[in-house]
């Protein structure tokens, strides 16, 4: 296991599971690991939670979400999650959402940190 993994495993993300979704390629997880960091998506989620475009940032959030559980980066998917269940009604007011979403950009941070990137 290299050392980058290894580091997650030990911050609580769910590496385990993400290599048996990766067939054990770690170059693969990797690469994709570099995809995560870069998507866009992450910055795309504050603008509309700001915007209090509720459609918007739950379709955002919904994708992080996946894109998180299936890389096994539990401690960005704990925080995406309390994002995208109120948003998913269609009833809750985004700007309730934005320390929730400091949070998450905090735990993006610790992610490049733990990676070197």
């Amino acid at each position: 296991m290299n050392t980058v993994i290894q580091n997650l495993y030990t911050w609580g993300c769910d590496i385990d599971g993400a290599m048996r979704r990766f067939l054990d390629d770690e170059a693969l997880y990797m690469t994709c690991l570099d995809t995560v960091l870069a998507d866009e998506n992450f910055e795309n989620l504050g603008k509309t939670l700001r915007e209090n475009n509720v459609k918007a940032a739950f379709d955002t959030s919904h994708t992080l979400k996946g894109v998180l559980a299936n890389m096994g980066l539990t401690p960005l998917l704990d925080e995406v999650v309390k994002i995208v269940e109120p948003l998913r009604f269609d009833t809750c007011d985004c700007a309730s959402l934005l320390p929730v979403y400091d949070l998450l950009m905090e735990k993006k941070e610790k992610l490049k940190e733990l990676t070197g990137r």
